[in-house]
């Protein structure tokens, strides 16, 4: 069984998410026309970046969120990238476990948390 700290509230993680979609929208209505393929596009390079590289996008340091592996590792890029692509498959992000993972964290084998959260025991 992996370890991994508790889940960050849904409430703080749909905010993160608003957040981040807003400054996708913004970026690609002030330069690529507001295609929403193109806010999808924008959407995904940023949450994958910054995931890989930071373990936190915009919103989530805004609401004091972040993104690790479930043993507590860092995400890294190939996690990052499962991650974003499930996320922007919409319906996974959308389909939660017990614990309140959504199933694009379950495939990348990640969790959301509070930023200082320690890592221990799932909760039940």
């Amino acid at each position: 069984m992996s370890t991994y700290a508790p889940t960050a509230p849904l409430w703080r993680r749909v905010i993160a998410l608003v957040v981040d979609w807003a400054i996708a929208t913004a970026i690609s209505a002030g330069f690529l026309d507001n295609h929403p393929l193109a806010t999808v596009a924008v959407f995904a390079a940023i949450t994958w970046i910054l995931l890989a590289t930071r373990g936190a996008t915009i919103g989530h340091t805004l609401v004091g969120l972040t993104v690790r592996r479930a043993d507590g590792g860092p995400v890294g890029p190939r996690r990052a990238f499962i991650r974003t692509l499930g996320l922007c498959l919409v319906i996974p992000a959308v389909v939660w476990d017990p614990q309140g993972r959504g199933l694009h964290d379950l495939w990348a084998g990640t969790v959301v948390t509070e930023r200082r959260a320690p890592v221990g025991r799932p909760r039940r």
